[in-house]
C-alpha cells in the first residue's frame, strides 16, 4: 500500500519517483509513465522559421506545396504513436510518454512551417551525418541531434555562445581540435563539426554504456550528468536518462524527448499532412584544396557562381576570406559542376582585383603603396643604401656596389633558381632574406631580394634619392599609371625571336609591352582575329615596326610616327562620315 501510494503522490506532482527498500533508494522505470508540466522549449524551437524559409538554400536548391498551410494536423491516438515510435528502425530506445507527445504536438501542430524547412535543409546536411556516423560505427538515428541542436542552421549561435550546427562550446570545440579564429570557425564547418562530434558522442557512450544518458550529456555535459545520477542515489550504472529526469537542469529536461520527437516527425511528416520537399537543383558536391588567400568575390565573379551559395557551403569562412597557405590549405566546397571551372580558371580567380583583396605585408606610417614603390610589370624595387646617387645608366659604371630590395612576384615556370640567376644573387641569399626553409615557391608568391646591382633590375634607369634607407619617391602629381609608363619606357624592348612559346597568364598586352610591339601587329603576323591565347602554343613576334607605323631611331622619328598616327586616324574618320 505504501508503494502504491507513493507512486499515486509522485504521479500527481510531476516527476522523480524512487522509493525506500531496505532502507536503499532504488530509482523506478518512469519512462512510458512520466509526466511534466513546466516543459522548458530548447532555444532551436525558437528559430525564426521564416528566415529559415526564406534562407537562399530552401528557395534555390528545394521546392514545397503549401498542403502543411491548407490542411491541419491529422490527429494520432497515444496508442498509433506507440506503434509508429516502435516501427523505427533504431538501435537507441524511443520510448513514448506525455513529455514525447507534448515535442511532437510541437512539431505537427505548430510548427509545421518549421518542419517543412527542416526537410528541406536535411536533404544536403543528413548525407553527412550519416557518413560520420557509419565511419564511427554509432546509430544513424542521432543525425536528428542537430535538428534539435540548431534547427541545421550552420550559423546558429546559442545565448551561451555555442555555435554551428552541433553546437559546440568554444573550449570544447578547440579540446577536440577545431580551428576557431576572426576568419575561420570550423564549428560551423558541416564535415569537420560531424567528425568532431560523433567521436565526442562515442566517448560519451563508452563512459555511460547508455544512449539517453549520452546524449544527455552532450547537451548539459558528462558532469551535470554525474552530479543528477549522484543525487539519485541507488547503483549508478542502474540508471538511465528517465531515472534522473527530475535531477537534471530544465532544458537538459526536454533534451531527449525533443530527439524522439526529431526521429518521429522527420519519419511520419506525410502522416501530419505536412508538405513533401523535392530537390530542385542537384545536390552533388566536391570539394578541390586552396592553398592562397582567397575571397569569395574573386571566385563568384571569375567562375558565375552567387557569394550565397558560396557561403551555405563554405560557412566556416567567417569573413568570405580563404586564408590558404601552400603549407595549410583550406578544403572548398563546390558544385560538382564547378570544380572543373575553377581548375581551369585559377590564375583569373587569383588575379581578379588583387589589390583589392590582397593583404600588404609592410606599410610604412603615413604612406601609401605608391609613395613607396616604383613598379616594373611583376617587380617592385625599393633603393636601399645607396647614398648620394643620381639617375644613371648602366654604362655610367658607378655605383656598382650599391644595392636595392626587389619585390618579385613569382611567374609561372619559375623557380627559386632561375630567379636567382636573373638578379644576379645565389638562392641562399633569396631563402635567408625571405626566411624561407624550403627551395618550393608558389605562382603569385612575392620575395624580396637584395639585389647587388639595381641597374641591372631596372635595365636603363633608376630614380634615387640622397640619404640613406630612403624610398625612391615619384613626385606626388604623378598617378601610378603614369609612373608605370615612364618606367616601362626606360627599359629596352628585347629583341623579338621568331617565335614564342605561351606561358600561363600571358596575354596579348603583356607580350607587346614585352616586345614592344603593338597588339595589332601580333595579330596580324598570326592571323588571328580574337585575342585569346592558349598556354603552349607557339606564336609569332614580328620585329619592332614591322606594322604601318615604322618607329624611327633618327631625331625626329617620333614626330613623324605621331603624324603619321594623326593622318590614318584622320582617314578613319573621314572614311567613317562618308559611310554615314
Amino acid at each position: 500500500m505504501k508503494k502504491l501510494l507513493l507512486i499515486a503522490l509522485f504521479a500527481a506532482s510531476s516527476v522523480g519517483l524512487y522509493a525506500k527498500n531496505d532502507n536503499k533508494q532504488n530509482v523506478l522505470d518512469l519512462k512510458h509513465s512520466i509526466t511534466d508540466n513546466s516543459i522548458v522549449y530548447p532555444e532551436s524551437f525558437e528559430t525564426d522559421t521564416r528566415k529559415i524559409q526564406e534562407s537562399w538554400f530552401v528557395k534555390n536548391y528545394t521546392a514545397t506545396d503549401t498542403r502543411y498551410e491548407t490542411e491541419p494536423d491529422a490527429e494520432v491516438s497515444d496508442e498509433e504513436m506507440v506503434r509508429r515510435l516502435a516501427a523505427l528502425p533504431t538501435v537507441i530506445e524511443m520510448p513514448y510518454n506525455q513529455v514525447v507527445r507534448s515535442y511532437i504536438d510541437r512539431y505537427t501542430k505548430q510548427g509545421r512551417a518549421q518542419v517543412s524547412a527542416l526537410l528541406g535543409l536535411s536533404l544536403y546536411y543528413m548525407p553527412i551525418f550519416e557518413q560520420a556516423l557509419e565511419e564511427q560505427g554509432l546509430p544513424l538515428e542521432l543525425k536528428y541531434l542537430p535538428v534539435i541542436e540548431s534547427g541545421l542552421n550552420p550559423n546558429a549561435i546559442s545565448k551561451h555562445g555555442a555555435a554551428g550546427l552541433w553546437q559546440f562550446m568554444l573550449g570544447t570545440a578547440k579540446g577536440l581540435g577545431m580551428e576557431v579564429n576572426s576568419l575561420v570557425d570550423e564549428r560551423r564547418d558541416p564535415y569537420v563539426a560531424s567528425e568532431r562530434a560523433v567521436s565526442y558522442l562515442k566517448d560519451l557512450y563508452a563512459a555511460y554504456g547508455d544512449w539517453s544518458l549520452a546524449i544527455a550529456a552532450y547537451n548539459c555535459g558528462p558532469g551535470t550528468v554525474n552530479k543528477a545520477i549522484r543525487r539519485a542515489g541507488g547503483d549508478p550504472k542502474s540508471h538511465d536518462f528517465w531515472s534522473i529526469y527530475s535531477y537534471l537542469p530544465a532544458e537538459t529536461r526536454g533534451y531527449v524527448p525533443m530527439f524522439i520527437a526529431a526521429n518521429y516527425v522527420m519519419n511520419y511528416y506525410p502522416k501530419h499532412n505536412i508538405s513533401p520537399v523535392l530537390p530542385v537543383k542537384p545536390l552533388v558536391m566536391d570539394t578541390i584544396q586552396v592553398g592562397e588567400r582567397i575571397h569569395f568575390n574573386q571566385i563568384s565573379n571569375v567562375i558565375d557562381i552567387p557569394v550565397e551559395e558560396l557561403r551555405i557551403l563554405n560557412p566556416q569562412f567567417r569573413a568570405d576570406v580563404i586564408p590558404g597557405t601552400p603549407d595549410s590549405p583550406y578544403t572548398l566546397i563546390l558544385p560538382s559542376q564547378q570544380i572543373h571551372a575553377y581548375l581551369m580558371s585559377e590564375n583569373d580567380i587569383r588575379n581578379f582585383e588583387a589589390d583589392k583583396y590582397g593583404k600588404r605585408g609592410v606599410v610604412e606610417p603615413g604612406e601609401t603603396v605608391a609613395d613607396n614603390m616604383v613598379a616594373v610589370e611583376d617587380t617592385q624595387i625599393w633603393p636601399e643604401d645607396m647614398g648620394e646617387v643620381t639617375a644613371q645608366t648602366p654604362a655610367s659604371g658607378k655605383n656598382k656596389d650599391s644595392k636595392a630590395l626587389v619585390i618579385h612576384k613569382v611567374a609561372s615556370g619559375e623557380t627559386l633558381s632561375s630567379i636567382a640567376d636573373k638578379y644576379g644573387v645565389t638562392i641562399a641569399d633569396i631563402k635567408r632574406t625571405n626566411n624561407l626553409r624550403r627551395n618550393a615557391v608558389r605562382v603569385g608568391q612575392q620575395l624580396r631580394i637584395a639585389s647587388g646591382s639595381p641597374q641591372a633590375v631596372m635595365e636603363n634607369t633608376v630614380a634615387t634619392v640622397s640619404g640613406r634607407n630612403q624610398p625612391a619617391r615619384v613626385p606626388k602629381e604623378t598617378t601610378r599609371s603614369q609612373r608605370q609608363t615612364k618606367t616601362q619606357k626606360a627599359q629596352p624592348a628585347p629583341a623579338a625571336p621568331a617565335s614564342h612559346k605561351l606561358k600561363s597568364g600571358e596575354t596579348l598586352s603583356s607580350l607587346s609591352k614585352k616586345y614592344g610591339v603593338s597588339i595589332e601587329e601580333i595579330k596580324r603576323a598570326n592571323g588571328m582575329k580574337s585575342d585569346n591565347l592558349r598556354a603552349g602554343e607557339s606564336i609569332k613576334i614580328p620585329q619592332k615596326g614591322s606594322g604601318s607605323v615604322k618607329s624611327s631611331s633618327k631625331k625626329g622619328g617620333t614626330k613623324k610616327a605621331a603624324a603619321s598616327k594623326q593622318t590614318s586616324s584622320k582617314k578613319k574618320s573621314s572614311g567613317k562620315k562618308r559611310k554615314r
